[in-house]
């Protein structure tokens, strides 16, 4: 039998790109009867906050987001009712689970038969095609949500969803082995410093570069967002980096990388930082064979390289966009074992415009997690 479900509940709501967040009181809730075959609803215990629920409240992507729009797009909570008609659900009634950027997809065509769901032509995403988690309650997909580990708190599983998912798919592709050097350009940040994590946690060994990052959130004290500076530093370093380079501070990252390596380059390069130089740079500082694995998504950025030395020194040029469901219980069982540990602030959802106006201004270490009443 379903919990009690309300009719109304809080939410944040974007009336249209650019527009100022609301947060309302009395937004409906689905009803058990509204839910269609396959669909679940999740009452949330908590859910992250990451750029890309703040690209979707600007607008700014080449693919435009529904509107109005409920962001968010990494909660934890636990089902409390599944649609009519759902026939041989993976999970049930009192499961706790994670909603990701990936909702659902039609798990029958090439792209979701050959592991790669998020690329399916019918994908739908949290918090940008579909309502997200930026409320109390949220719909989503019985065979895509993600089963939370009992050993895993929800507030530690949330970012892991997204961030901790794209970082550990793009490690996982970058053709790297126990030993080899990984460069991780906006490695203090969100995505980051779970980057430098599961790194180690494959035998890598590690290159953190402070980054600058053009994100700019149109109010007027936006500034250029960095995650340069002492307090990255040290989370880095305690994270487990090999090596910390400031792009404040070096006067040539490309030679720096290269001293750290031997002279030799590193072998990998995984960019999650939003900004053009970063990719720029990789091909420079790799060594032949390299791989540069690109994940940060800069709205209007694009990819330069030299072609010649990008041939002469056999370079692959990988694109790695989030995860797929084994990715994400994958990434998940790790942090549950306790190799990989987000580090996070607790906020409000009455907060969520403020939060966004410190992540544009690059003064949020490690992720931002919102708590919802008990």
């Amino acid at each position: 039998m379903s919990p009690n479900i309300p009719k109304t509940q809080h939410a944040a709501i974007v009336a249209s790109s650019g527009a100022a967040i609301q947060v309302k009181k009395d937004h409906p809730v689905k009803s058990q009867a509204e839910l269609a075959p396959g669909e679940c609803l999740v009452k949330l215990h908590c859910t992250g906050v990451c750029h890309t629920d703040l690209h979707a409240a600007i607008g700014d992507w080449p693919v435009p987001p529904k509107s109005p729009l409920i962001g968010g797009h990494e909660g934890v909570g636990d089902i409390v009712a599944i649609g009519n008609h759902t026939t041989d659900s993976p999970v049930k009634v009192g499961d706790r689970v994670g909603i990701k950027w990936l909702a659902g997809s039609c798990l029958n065509c090439e792209q979701c038969r050959k592991g790669r769901e998020q690329n399916c032509d019918k994908a739908q995403l949290s918090g940008y095609t579909v309502d997200g988690t930026f409320s109390e309650y949220v719909v989503s997909y019985v065979r895509h949500v993600t089963p939370i580990p009992k050993s895993l708190d929800s507030n530690s599983a949330a970012s892991i969803l997204c961030a901790g998912v794209t970082v550990f798919r793009a490690l996982k592709y970058s053709q790297t082995t126990q030993g080899d050097w990984v460069v991780l350009p906006g490695a203090g940040g969100g995505l980051g410093h779970l980057a430098v994590q599961y790194a180690k946690d494959m035998g890598l060994r590690v290159i953190a570069i402070g980054t600058f990052s053009s994100l700019l959130l149109e109010t007027p004290h936006a500034h250029p967002s960095s995650d340069t500076g002492a307090e990255k530093k040290k989370l880095c370093k305690e994270l487990g980096a090999d090596v910390w380079i400031d792009f404040k501070e070096s006067k040539d990252i490309v030679a720096d990388v290269k001293k750290a390596t031997d002279g030799q380059g590193a072998h990998s390069s995984i960019v999650t930082a939003a900004s053009p130089s970063g990719y720029t740079q990789a091909v420079d500082y790799l060594r032949p064979g390299g791989t540069l694995m690109a994940v940060g998504l800069p709205g209007k950025a694009n990819l330069e390289a030299s072609i010649f030395f990008t041939v002469f020194k056999s370079i692959s040029i990988l694109g790695s966009y989030v995860g797929n469901r084994q990715d994400a219980i994958e990434a998940i069982e790790i942090a549950a074992r306790g190799a990989v540990k987000c580090h996070y602030a607790v906020r409000k959802l009455e907060d969520l415009s403020s939060i966004y106006e410190e992540m544009s201004a690059g003064k949020i270490s490690g992720r931002v997690v919102i708590e919802y009443k008990k």
